[in-house]
């Protein structure tokens, strides 16, 4: 992968896991605009926070969302750097990637 984005395996992994679940995308989705506290979060997806807390982790180590505290509220934000990241390791399929069909099996 020829890119300024490096990503380690475990990064692509813990990336792609994170994105795998409705709800992880849900919050994604709302964090598009704005950076919001897990109180409005809560709130507007209809969770509790010990169950938003589980996604909010799994998000945060995959590097997709960075967390801020004022007082005592934390707020979440989207890691632009890191959907970049995942982005290019796509893209790099694409560009170098050809459609093979493999030839008929010879064997027994």
């Amino acid at each position: 992968m020829n890119s300024i984005y490096t990503l380690t395996n475990d990064s692509i992994v813990a990336g792609f896991h994170a994105l795998s679940e409705p709800l992880r995308l849900q919050v994604l989705d709302l964090l598009r605009d704005k950076e919001l506290c897990v109180c409005d979060l809560c709130q507007v997806l209809g969770v509790t926070q010990s169950k938003l807390s589980f996604h909010l982790k799994t998000l945060k180590e995959a590097g997709l969302v960075r967390s801020r505290q004022e007082g005592r509220w934390i707020y979440y934000s989207l890691n632009l750097v890191q959907f970049v990241a995942l982005e290019q390791y796509l893209a790099d399929f694409r560009r170098t990637s050809q459609i093979r069909f493999s030839s008929s099996c010879d064997h027994p």
